[in-house]
């Protein structure tokens, strides 16, 4: 019960300590993934050396506070001081929609190396129409550096996004106040963390213009305020504890087919380890499919096996595009199945909170999400309730409209429309009925 209570309260305090800075402690290391990675031949690729450890960091925050601009900036910054090339801004919005509207729609990856790290950076989406795509992205981190811009100060999506962050368990955030520096600013910040259950007390903030750092102006705004920030971001974000001992699960993100190679899928691995030749299996939205791991990369080099954490792309053999979809995972045959029905404790957000401002009752039907994927589901109160009512705790039925991959324990988040009402730990796996299978149609 306590880890359900978790869900509202703040999960610990944490003390940072002064990092030091050092220009010559920092490498690129290469480029973001993408669906081009297979498409050279094997003998052609660089092995990746796990000589450090791996950690998932995301920029979040509202739209144009200057996220992607950040995230170029750090490569910028790391390429200078180890040699190798940046990405730019636009090579990060690399979508035809995104560099048309100047916005980031679906998460971004990049890597780079810091003197005691390796990391898959996650450029989040903060357009509010994206909000989807930007869940994906948060479920995939071990800490995030929120970015907020001095001018604006918080905004709608800086308070929606640091919500899912604290929602789906991201238990570590470091701010980067952009642009230039202002008191009020990070006051305001530090309220709004204490607010969602951070430490805002402790939370390092980090004053810096990712723009100076890319233009070369002003080094103690720019490149040393992105040093620092990394240097923060290394002391302050701990190393995940990884489950390598359980049957690997890979959530899917991405699907492409390379031609005359296969099919590659792309996500974070949730559990366990993935090596070559492994035989693997693909539940999800109704579909299954079996297949073997034929290639594993990460960021353009090859792996002769990936562990929990990893930012991947996994060929398999036999399978078409058309055959997976996103929101279905990979996994080790017969180790997890779908299910329909669960039981689930919940906690509504507040009107506060930016939930709703009514009550529900049964048969209300949000959209959950969880890993990857989102699918529409009706709500049943226990017995003895007539509603729910905005800022309860509570314990609720929940039915898919179709079979998606549930565990107990897993992290779920509800929404309605553009807003989201709710989040929940999963309790217990329910039996499906034909009644319920009747109130779908």
């Amino acid at each position: 019960m306590a880890a359900l209570v978790g869900l509202r309260a703040c999960f610990s305090a944490l003390q940072l300590s002064s990092p030091g800075l050092l220009h010559s402690s920092y490498k690129l290391c290469a480029v973001p993934f993408t669906r081009r990675n297979f498409a050279a031949e094997a003998k052609a690729k660089k092995t990746y050396a796990r000589d450090k450890p791996h950690v998932n960091i995301g920029t979040i925050g509202h739209v144009d506070h200057g996220k992607t601009t950040l995230t170029a900036a750090i490569t910028k910054v790391l390429a200078e001081a180890g040699g190798a090339r940046y990405k730019k801004y636009e090579d990060i919005d690399n979508a035809p929609e995104e560099k048309a509207r100047g916005i980031t729609i679906n998460a971004s990856h990049v890597e780079y190396t810091t003197a005691n790290r390796h990391y898959a950076h996650t450029d989040c989406p903060g357009h509010a129409d994206y909000v989807k795509n930007m869940i994906t992205g948060t479920a995939q981190l071990d800490g995030c550096i929120l970015v907020v811009a001095a001018t604006d100060g918080q905004m709608p999506q800086t308070r929606e996004h640091l919500l899912l962050a604290r929602q789906i368990g991201v238990e570590h955030v470091v701010v980067f106040v952009n642009k230039e520096m202002l008191e009020l600013v990070e006051l305001e910040i530090r309220e709004l963390l204490t607010e969602f259950g951070y430490d805002g007390e402790n939370t390092p903030v980090v004053i810096g213009s990712a723009l100076c750092a890319l233009e070369n102006k002003q080094p103690d705004l720019g490149v040393n305020a992105v040093l620092k920030l990394l240097a923060v971001v290394d002391e302050y974000v701990p190393l995940p504890k990884r489950e390598l001992e359980k049957p690997f699960l890979l959530p899917i993100e991405g699907v492409y087919s390379i031609p005359g190679r296969g099919t590659v899928v792309t996500g974070t691995l949730e559990r366990g380890v993935i090596k070559k030749g492994d035989d693997c299996e693909f539940v999800g939205h109704n579909r299954a499919f079996k297949s073997v791991v034929t290639g594993i990369e990460m960021f353009h080099q090859s792996l002769d096996r990936a562990e929990a954490g990893d930012n991947l792309g996994a060929l398999v053999r036999g399978l078409k595009r058309e055959d997976i979809r996103r929101g279905m995972v990979m996994s080790k045959p017969g180790s997890i199945q779908p299910h329909q029905k669960v039981q689930a404790q919940v906690y509504v957000l507040s009107k506060e909170e930016g939930g709703r401002h009514k009550p529900f009752v049964s048969n209300f039907m949000p959209v959950m999400f969880s890993l990857t994927w989102d699918m529409a589901c009706r709500v049943y109160l226990a017995g003895d309730k007539d509603m729910v009512m905005p800022g309860e705790d509570t314990s609720l039925t929940l039915t898919l409209r179709q079979p998606m991959i549930l565990e107990k324990g897993q992290r779920f988040t509800l929404r309605d429309g553009n807003k989201t009402i709710g989040t929940g730990l999963v309790t217990d796996i329910l039996t499906t009925t034909e009644e319920d299978q009747h109130n779908w149609g």
